[in-house]
């Protein structure tokens, strides 16, 4: 009997795992803690994502629209981001009221109770308390299907507000008859100009009732101040039902992408999208027993398949990277690219079970490539929002390539791809003429450094693919840029400033020299070299020490707090990208069994069936992705090449489905995989990677001096030869010759020095620093206290010489928050004043605002101060440019004085229009002048 039961279970399993997938997805998950996700009604990778919106301002946990701490709704728009860290989208918002309209949303918002909500796959609902209605969600493609059950009799009114979350450019409604519009939303945001077209329709006719607008009236609406209310008498239980389908295109592609959805039967709309989530979930395939696991599961594949985003009308045309309305090309155009985040594993995922879409992505990068003039970095509806670093499309374009992906133009990819990696911007000016990024040329220094070697490596893959010879070498030494921040002594990357290493330094310290992390989270990217990474920490023991340092290390950082920095393991941070591939590097020097050990203590521990279930941003699907990979067992440490890491599956039964294929077993038993190559140190170990010569270090106390300063050259290697030369204002234009260095020196004037490291016939990149003499003899005392992250240099930084520059993450500028700032400097003696002033950046998205006023005073005691002068503030707090203003003052009369005192007054707390509304701004000053 007992094997009879067991028989039937195996039956009843199999049948129950070849079907339904959708039933295990929790849209929640994520919703909660930092995951940014939204539980709303979508289909994969559609163009509408209908979901409700419980924050309509920027906040950091409010980037999807929906918090699930909230408790009041304020509408459904058909637009939402996944899991960034940004926010955007919330367009076409309609919210179903009771009684007499109101556009305020503190009025047409609601409460509402978890206990009467659900979400699905392609479904959600909720009971809007206030006003007594059942609200049912679900979407084909590219339309939003509402369902309003009315509880009580009355008045009901659909109010539609352009105006909701991001800034409306321009609005505009057209009322075609009785039961349906056109609505037109540009707005600005994190995309500086979107364009979302809709047809809205009513299942009843729903006459206007109230109009908020600037524009004309009468059967058409203009303006950037526009909400209607839609209204009617109903009964009690009467049901109204809504379609809205959006286009990027026009009203004619709105129009057309009604089709979708031909009649009012919102279940058969409900039924088609779970049967849409079925097939995509279906490529893979668990046999698991533990119902939390099925939900994580599915609910991370899920995850990865709501972007990116169809953006093209059913007939192919789409709004192109130059705002043109194109033609469609055979092939589908998408949009939501956070490649930043999503090429690590995301992309890679892809290119196991959707070769189709992976090859449409990349026709999608090079129109924006055509239309826009370089590859996309991070995409939003066809706009560059150029967030993050790097240039990942290639990283995307090289795997799919190694991969033998076919359906896009090699040649092309390869003509993109080099282009991106030869621009002047965002430090590759410097990084190509010096092979790294300083403090000095670009902020974020090391992690672009790191991120473009790697970049580079791709590209050189693709040039190696088309035989591209000269290239392959050119981008293969570029990869080895990686070793010019490496400090060999530390065995941390490391910034470099004025030649030298940036000091003081401490790896845990999350600062403006690496991207949304630490030295710590930065010092294991090199994907493209790992046996040259692993030598460089001294081989294998030394490099598995030096792994085992950083996740037994005391989780706890230093410097910027940054909320990213999440799902600590010692400095290890989960929840965030750069960390992800780094319980995988075990596998190379030997120690399998521990990436087993780290990589399923993450799956047990970072990823719960719960809304506060993922310990960190879903970052658009990669967060999502390394939790379905690593399931399986497999990642991709270096996406460019065809190999997979390999690891104990975390679910021991699965198949894959590779393009509509029947499913095959991936991961059983563990030691064969049929579908992947195996993990292979060798094939590394074969790739000859060219040996560069890392720049030497020119060491120095600080980049300015009083009397004089001794300098100090050293390199990586001590058979290395180091040349010099120090060129001053009296030094010959014609022909400077290098020295040999043999020992430190001293120097007496403002100068700059170039060194480069000799071994053998190599020669290393030429590094340089600039030193300057200051112009007086002037101390200063600073009474207020700068943040540790804006110092400057110190105190004598505002009396170097040196002025910083509307880059203020290159550190030249002081940075004081919820304070004024006072110093006193002294002349050291009395001298004859005539001019006084101080230099202050704006830059108001990052909370650094002018001060309101700046007060000079003078003394000759130190003691008693005598006002001399006030200069008001004329910069006005929105301008969003980077603006560096000189508070200045004339003396009409010079005065016999020994000490200054400078006094800006902090603009304080930031005003409701801000998106850090509450905080507390930051002044910013670098140079102090007195004549």
């Amino acid at each position: 009997m007992k094997k009879l039961l067991s028989l039937i279970l195996v039956l009843l399993s199999s049948f129950i795992f070849s079907q339904n997938y959708q039933q295990y997805v929790n849209p929640f998950i994520g919703t909660g803690g930092h995951g940014h996700t939204y539980p709303g009604a979508t289909v994969p990778f559609g163009m509408v994502q209908l979901s409700p919106d419980t924050r309509i301002d920027g906040s950091w946990d409010g980037c999807s629209g929906y918090h699930y701490t909230d408790n009041v709704i304020y509408g459904f728009s058909h637009t939402h981001l996944n899991g960034t860290g940004c926010s955007d989208f919330g367009d076409i918002m309609l919210m179903p009221t009771m009684g007499e309209p109101s556009f305020d949303p503190k009025e047409y918002s609601s409460i509402f109770s978890h206990a009467n909500e659900k979400a699905s796959a392609g479904f959600y609902s909720v009971k809007l308390d206030k006003h007594n209605i059942d609200v049912r969600l679900t979407t084909s493609t590219r339309v939003g299907f509402h369902e309003y059950t009315f509880n009580k009799a009355g008045q009901a009114n659909i109010i539609l507000d352009l105006n909701h979350r991001d800034k409306l450019l321009e609005g505009e409604v057209r009322i075609i008859d009785e039961k349906r519009i056109w609505v037109k939303r540009r707005s600005e945001a994190w995309a500086r100009d979107q364009y979302v077209f809709a047809l809205i329709e009513f299942e009843k006719p729903f006459g206007i009732n109230k109009v908020k607008c600037n524009g004309e009236k009468g059967r058409r609406f203009n303006g950037t101040e526009l909400a209607l209310s839609f209204s009617r008498k109903v009964e009690k239980g009467e049901k109204l039902k809504v379609k809205v389908t959006l286009s990027p295109t026009g009203y004619e592609g709105a129009e057309l992408n009604a089709s979708e959805i031909k009649d009012w039967d919102f279940n058969k709309v409900k039924k088609a999208a779970e049967q849409l989530w079925d097939k995509e979930l279906s490529k893979i395939e668990i046999s698991e027993s533990n119902n939390d696991k099925l939900t994580i599961f599915y609910t991370a594949l899920y995850h990865t398949m709501v972007q990116p985003n169809i953006a093209q009308d059913i007939d192919g045309k789409y709004r192109g990277r130059d705002n043109k309305v194109h033609e469609g090309e055979g092939f589908d155009y998408y949009t939501v690219f956070s490649l930043w985040d999503t090429f690590r594993a995301a992309h890679p995922l892809y290119t196991l079970i959707d070769k189709k879409r992976t090859a449409d992505f990349i026709n999608t990068f090079l129109k924006q490539y055509e239309q826009g003039g370089r590859l996309p970095v991070w995409e939003l509806a066809s706009n560059e929002t150029d967030c993050m670093i790097g240039y990942h499309s290639v990283s995307v374009m090289a795997d799919a390539m190694a991969k033998g992906i076919t359906g896009f133009n090699y040649e092309k990819c390869f003509e993109a791809a080099k282009h991106s990696a030869m621009l002047d911007h965002l430090g590759l000016e410097a990084y190509k003429k010096n092979g790294f990024i300083s403090i000095d040329d670009e902020h974020e220094s090391v992690s672009k450094t790191l991120e473009y070697a790697y970049d580079d490596w791709c590209i050189a893959q693709m040039a190696q693919i088309l035989n591209k010879k000269e290239e392959y070498e050119y981008f293969m030494k570029r990869s080895q840029s990686w070793k010019n921040v490496f400090d060999w002594n530390t065995g941390f990357m490391r910034p470099k400033k004025n030649g030298g290493w940036d000091k003081p330094f401490d790896p845990r310290e999350v600062n403006n020299n690496y991207t949304e992390g630490n030295s710590w989270q930065y010092s294991f990217f090199v994907p493209q070299d790992i046996p040259g990474m692993v030598e460089a920490y001294g081989g294998n023991d030394k490099f598995e020490a030096k792994l085992d340092e950083m996740f037994n290390a005391e989780s706890k950082t230093t410097g910027r707090e940054q909320v990213d920095v999440t799902g600590l393991i010692g400095q290890y941070a989960h929840g965030n990208e750069p960390s992800h591939h780094m319980a995988y590097l075990y596998n190379y020097v030997g120690k399998p069994e521990k990436t087993t050990e780290k990589v399923h203590y993450i799956l047990n521990n970072f990823y719960k069936n719960t809304p506060d279930g993922l310990i960190g941003n879903e970052d658009c699907g990669q967060m999502s992705a390394w939790y379905v990979l690593s399931s399986m067992g497999i990642y991709q440490v270096t996406p460019g090449n065809i190999f997979w890491d390999i690891t104990e599956p975390f679910i021991k039964n699965i198949k894959v489905s590779i393009d509509g294929k029947k499913p095959e077993y991936i991961n059983q038993p563990f030691e064969k995989t049929r579908i992947l190559p195996q993990f292979s140190m060798d094939f590394r170990e074969k790739e000859v990677f060219p040996s560069i010569i890392p720049v030497p270090v020119i060491n120095s106390e600080s980049k300015s001096f009083k009397d004089k300063m001794l300098i100090e050259i050293k390199s990586q290697n001590k058979t290395d030869k180091l040349f010099y030369y120090v060129f001053t204002k009296d030094t010959s234009m014609v022909f400077i010759p290098y020295k040999k260095y043999e020992k430190s020196f001293e120097i007496n004037n403002s100068c700059y020095i170039v060194a480069y490291s000799e071994n053998g016939k190599q020669k290393s990149n030429s590094i340089s620093a600039t030193f300057f003499k200051k112009p007086n003899n002037y101390t200063i005392d600073i009474k207020s206290k700068y943040n540790p992250q804006y110092h400057a240099g110190g105190n004598d930084g505002l009396l170097d010489g040196i002025f910083g520059t509307t880059n203020w993450r290159k550190g030249d500028w002081q940075g004081y928050q919820s304070q004024d700032f006072e110093a006193v400097v002294d002349l050291q003696e009395i001298k004859e004043i005539s001019y006084l002033s101080s230099n202050y950046l704006q830059d108001s998205r990052s909370w650094i605002l002018m001060p309101t006023k700046v007060d000079y005073y003078v003394s000759t005691d130190n003691v008693n101060f005598t006002k001399i002068g006030t200069i008001e503030n004329t910069i006005d707090a929105k301008e969003t440019e980077n603006i560096i203003k000189d508070f200045s003052l004339s003396l009409v009369k010079p005065m016999n004085m020994r000490y200054v005192k400078v006094i800006a007054k902090n603009y304080g707390k930031l005003p409701e229009w801000h998106q850090g509304f509450g905080g507390d701004a930051f002044i910013f000053i670098d140079e102090i002048i007195i004549k």
